[in-house]
């Protein structure tokens, strides 16, 4: 000791070198006496931060390498960060002291160069910027990594996974945390207008897969990039930190403020919230989620999912040297190839058992416990840490990187899992460290020696302990009211003033577009268009916010816009061009959902302002009953189940909440931007309202052609033609048009325009007659696309569910990731315009629908991994059949969208009792629902099985799957849904679920069994069946060998159920084989 003593010692005067000329001469190692003061303690930690942390930073740039030793020095964003945030939490301290020595200044420009080194990196990559918001590729994503000395690029975006949200995100957050704190970061508005679109990069966290803070992507370490909770998270939290935040901070004006869409951060938060508690499909759960659920980003505000999610990162990651990131990840492991920068397929099996343990994540669970008051954790997780602590010859204390396994220990660690010691990576020894633990042990120490508050590195209150959110300021968290009982405002108005005499003689108050000025009333897009000009900037070559709609919740605020004040009405008022938009009773259900939407996400102060623009065509004919008991029940004041008050415009707006776009300054050269807000009709104020120009429900008669195709597709155009000009059905003269369309395309010339205007005045036609029918096959005709199909294909993917497009036992098309609106198009017409034109559109209405009751009631998709649309039009079909009885089933695509959507919700619902089993299992097996542990118990027969799984030709082999997935994996689930997905009856699909589940309870029963050939689930089925034949056979069995519907009509349960013969089926097969020796066996002798 004394030896080692000595060597501190000595080396103490070459340490002085970091000091300041201002500071008494003192040695770190020297004894800390009693009673320090606070000079002395903060001297202690300032010596380590200059003896560990600051001799990295680079003279240039400012950015802290990643490796501390070598001279090809690369610097992480992300590390980087936590650097700066280590500088800035000592500088805090000092901040304390009257005369600290000049230290408060050097430790607040570190990190403020830092902060503007990765700024000045980010903004040379502008472009990068500009092409990702429209478009968010790997290919086009800012860099994480960059030369530490000269701030290039030094990874092609082939070489290395650049996308990581969460980089840009906390980026983002300390760039706030920061400013508040009164630190000057960004100098001008170039800077402001690159921020500002780094913020429209960030608002669609939740739809970009990225390769999350381990840079790998999925768990396979294959190149493919995953959804991760932790870079949702800590985007949600960037976005609550920087929405209306003066960049320029106290010194700030109106135009260094900072805009978020306030229904993009909503996303983030469903997003979220839903993903968790996995971390993305292959990752069950990660290490990275300490971070994003503590500090810095404290992004969830839902203490139970918080607890649920903590638990599963205790549970699963913890060890004694510190957490591993994730099961069976590699990194740095004996077994780890470093020559590979991929694995190979079943590698990760390797690493079970054996990965790196990272002390790291001890340090934020200390500060966990610190913000959250919990003296007992912070306690427990310095005792842990203490021990795995390195020490420099200084004395100084250095976090090890991570502990690992050597290879000498590996087999012995596999078998008895903890037994072996572990020894920590070099990182702190010879110069090397590791100055992401450094960073983060210093502000934990600062914290837990009561050096600085969390509110002192936390000046934006991102924390908000449980008891304090109620009512916490919503610009930088979204903790709201715990009961949400808001009242919604709505201004009701009419398109014209004799509308509104119209309305009036039935008790209806509305006000008109003129009554309401000066307020002008705008669509959704014209606003959208307003927002073209946020963060434009032509010396970057970057355009404003891109063209995405504004939703329910942005839609709700006033805003402030060249002077004049604005209301807006939601994107569902806008005249659309799909048909769905002609159901009046799809718009009532729109209303009431957007109504249920702003009441349960609005966490504003302030009061929504909801505007019902009410048109003259929504009150033509049978549409009009329907529309006036909406506005009946807004007068009551409550609109499903949503309290609201309607009032007029002048009189609501000193409640809302007002958003200032004072990003639109105009020059007196500049022109300024033409905005069109809604027109007041101008019709003679007492003349009558057309009422009944609509007709009541069309009969099924006129919604049939009265050709037939196959007579007409060989005729000539000329003959064709002379029967479109005879001819007065719409549907046989759509049917006519389709064949000219395939024929001579879309500008042939017919007696009405050119062939695609032709179907578009059917469509028209079509619509007003409620012939839902046509309208769907000329809509399908002229390729229409309905709005917000990519949004409502995310909601679903969010869910940790595929969706699948393409007719029902046709090939399907899988969509994992989000697409944009022209390849979902380009899918749907491709796969589903095979055997009905009306499919393409009718599968676009599903989409809508799924995505919005999925976002409202997931509960209602429990049990289904794949939501196939093909196959739940297939059970739509079987519902309307089993309806009818002995009658002929109503056609689907003669329903109008309204029916169509309470259709699906009522197949949607639980099975009712007093169906037969045939019907349910149709049902079921066309939903693709499983029980409850449906996967899991796969998993556990797949153990239990050395050769594998086949059913419908499609095989599952026991390995690699084993080696390369967990049991309670998304993605090995998803692997059992691609098996079952080549059965093409879904009653069998049921059968084969019902086989699945029988098979894993038998062998959960008898652990001594295992099967010795492949299972050919199909195989056992029928052997089942002959069972049941011979059971139940009758005189005319004969002919009807192969036909199982007596079998599927049966009750699964019962002597006689199916469960039974499926029972006996599985243990002769598992009697055929050699049953394992099994030592505590009762029946073995010796």
């Amino acid at each position: 000791m004394a030896n080692l003593d000595d060597d501190r010692t000595s080396s103490a005067h070459g340490f002085l070198k970091f000091g300041s000329i201002y500071e008494p001469l003192k040695s770190i190692n020297l004894p800390k006496p009693e009673g320090e003061s606070l000079w002395d303690k903060l001297d202690h930690y300032y010596r380590i931060v200059k003896s560990t942390l600051l001799p990295h930073q680079s003279p240039t740039t400012g950015l802290f390498p990643t490796k501390t030793y070598g001279d090809n020095r690369k610097a992480k964003v992300h590390d980087s960060l936590y650097c700066a945030a280590c500088a800035w939490a000592l500088a805090l301290a000092y901040r304390r002291i009257d005369d600290d020595k000049g230290r408060t200044h050097e430790l607040e420009h570190s990190a403020i160069k830092c902060m503007r080194g990765i700024l000045y990196c980010y903004m040379r990559q502008a472009d990068k910027v500009q092409q990702f918001k429209q478009d968010p590729k790997p290919s086009e994503c800012l860099h994480s990594v960059f030369s530490a000395h000269t701030g290039d690029e030094v990874f092609s975006h082939k070489e290395y996974g650049h996308l990581q949200i969460n980089a840009v995100s906390l980026f983002l957050l300390y760039l706030v945390e920061m400013i508040s704190s009164g630190l000057q970061i960004i100098y001008n508005t170039d800077e402001v207008s690159f921020i500002q679109n780094l913020v429209f990069c960030v608002e669609r966290a939740y739809r970009v897969p990225d390769f999350g803070v381990w840079e790998r992507g999925s768990k396979y370490n294959n190149g493919s990039p995953e959804l991760h909770s932790s870079s949702v998270g800590v985007a949600k939290a960037a976005l609550e930190a920087i929405n209306g935040f003066n960049l320029f901070g106290n010194q700030g004006c109106s135009w260094s403020v900072i805009f978020v869409d306030f229904d993009a951060h909503n996303r983030n938060r469903q997003t979220l919230c839903s993903l968790l508690p996995r971390e993305s499909r292959s990752h069950n759960t990660d290490a990275a989620l300490l971070p994003c659920l503590s500090y810095p980003a404290f992004a969830l505000d839902d203490e139970v999912l918080f607890s649920q999610t903590l638990d599963k990162v205790m549970r699963k990651l913890k060890g004694k040297y510190g957490f591993k990131r994730f099961l069976r990840d590699g990194y740095r492991t004996a077994l780890e190839d470093k020559t590979r920068r991929y694995y190979k397929p079943a590698e990760i099996k390797l690493f079970d058992g054996i990965e790196c343990e990272f002390p790291l994540f001890f340090i934020f669970m200390i500060i966990d416990g610190v913000f959250r008051g919990n003296p007992a954790q912070v306690k427990e997780y310095q005792d842990l840490l203490d021990p795995l602590l390195q020490h420099t010859s200084e004395g100084c204390p250095v976090v090890p990187k991570y502990y690992y396994v050597p290879a000498d220990f590996v087999e012995l660690e596999k078998k008895n899992p903890g037994s072996q010691k572990r020894f920590p990576s070099n990182n702190g020894r010879d110069g090397k460290f590791f100055l992401w633990g450094q960073a983060v042990y210093i502000i934990a120490k600062l914290l837990a020696d009561k050096l600085v508050s969390p509110k002192d590195i936390d000046p934006i209150g991102r924390y908000v302990p449980p008891q304090d959110q109620r009512n916490v300021s919503m610009r930088f968290s979204n903790q709201g009211p715990l009961e949400n009982d808001l009242v919604v405002h709505v201004a009701l108005i009419a398109e014209s003033q004799r509308l509104q005499v119209f309305l009036n003689t039935y008790g209806i108050q509305t006000q008109t577009p003129q009554q309401v000025e000066p307020i002008q009333i705008w669509a959704q897009k014209e606003l959208v268009k307003a927002y073209f000009h946020l963060g434009v900037n032509d010396k970057l070559g970057l355009s404003g916010r891109p063209d995405r709609p504004i939703g329910c919740l942005g839609t709700s605020k006033i805003y402030r816009i060249l002077g004049k004040t604005v209301v807006c009405y939601s994107i569902i008022f806008d005249l659309s061009d799909f048909y769905m938009s002609q159901d009046v009773m799809m718009l009532i259900d729109d209303i009431k959902n957007a109504l249920q939407f702003i009441k349960q996400y609005w966490k504003m102060h302030g009061r929504p302002l909801f505007v019902v623009l009410i048109r003259e065509d929504n009150i033509r004919g049978s549409r009009f009953n329907p529309i006036l008991d909406m506005l009946a029940a807004f007068r009551k004041g409550i609109v499903g189940g949503v309290k609201v008050h309607v009032d007029r415009v002048q009189t609501l707006i000193s409640g809302a909440v007002v958003e200032q776009l004072d990003f639109l300054r105009i020059t007196e050269t500049e022109e300024a931007p033409v905005f069109k807000s809604l027109e007041e009709l101008d019709l003679p104020k007492h003349s009558k309202v057309k009422r009944q120009s609509s007709t009541p429900n069309a009969s099924e008669l006129e919604q049939q052609p009265d050709v037939n195709i196959n007579d007409w597709k060989n005729k000539s155009t000329y003959e064709i033609l002379q029967k479109l000009n005879d001819c007065n059905c719409l549907a046989s003269q759509a049917l006519l048009l389709s064949i000219l369309l395939k024929r001579e395309g879309p500008n042939f010339i017919t007696k009405e325009g050119t062939v695609a205007e032709h179907i578009e005045r059917i469509y028209r036609r079509a619509g007003s007659k409620k012939l839902w029918s046509v309208v769907r096959f000329a809509a399908s005709l002229l390729g229409k696309l309905v709005d917000s199909l990519a949004p409502s294909i995310t909601n679903v993917l969010v869910q940790g569910k595929q969706v699948t497009l393409g007719a029902f036992g046709q090939e399907e098309e899988v969509i994992s990731n989000p697409l944009s609106p022209g390849v979902i198009k380009n899918i749907i017409y491709e796969k589903c315009h095979l055997q009905d034109e009306r499919e393409a559109v009718v599968q676009q209405e599903l989409v809508i629908h799924v995505g919005w009751i999925i976002s409202n009631s997931p509960e209602l998709f429990s049990g289904m991994l794949k939501i196939r649309i093909g196959w739940i039009i297939h059970a739509m079909k079987y519902e309307l059949k089993i309806r009818a009885g002995d009658m002929p089933a109503k056609d689907l695509y003669q329903m109008s969208p309204s029916e169509v959507k309470q259709l699906l919700l009522d197949i949607l619902q639980p099975q009712q009792q007093g169906r037969s089993w045939l019907n349910r299992r149709q049902i079921d097996g066309s939903l693709n629902r499983t029980p409850a542990g449906f996967y899991d118990r796969v998993w556990q027969i797949l153990e239990r099985t050395p050769n594998g799984l086949i059913v419908a030709g499609k095989f599952l082999p026991q390995q690699p799957t084993l080696s390369d997935m967990t049991m309670y994996e998304m993605n090995f689930s998803l692997l059992v849904e691609d098996m079952l997905q080549y059965i093409d009856q879904p009653e069998y699909r049921q059968i084969i679920v019902e086989l699945l589940m029988v098979i894993s309870v038998i062998l959960e029963r008898n652990p001594e069994l295992e099967f010795q050939d492949k299972v050919d689930l199909d195989k056992v089925v029928q052997e089942a069946f002959h069972d049941f034949q011979k059971d139940h056979s009758s005189p005319k069995g004969a002919e009807k060998q192969d036909d199982m519907t007596a079998f599927y009509n049966t009750q699964p349960t019962g002597k006689k159920g199916t469960c039974s013969y499926l029972s006996k089926a599985v243990i002769t097969l598992l009697l055929e084989g050699e049953m394992k020796p099994n030592n505590d066996d009762p029946c073995t002798i010796s």
